[in-house]
């Protein structure tokens, strides 16, 4: 899921250096939504770890 955020990320840099503001945008606006997904199931797995007795070293 992080892959797929830099990727629109990019895409949204690339257009908008070449001037396609709504493209660039909209790429952007998904990536955001992308990233704050991958937040929400990190948190998620580090709580669901914790509780399940995961050592850390």
């Amino acid at each position: 899921m992080l892959t797929w955020t830099l990727i629109f990320l990019v895409v949204s840099l690339i257009a908008g250096a070449l001037g396609f503001g709504g493209v660039s945008s909209a790429s952007a606006g998904i990536a955001r939504v992308l990233f704050g997904i991958f937040l929400i199931f990190l948190v998620v797995s580090v709580i669901l770890g914790m509780m399940h007795g995961f050592n850390w070293s």
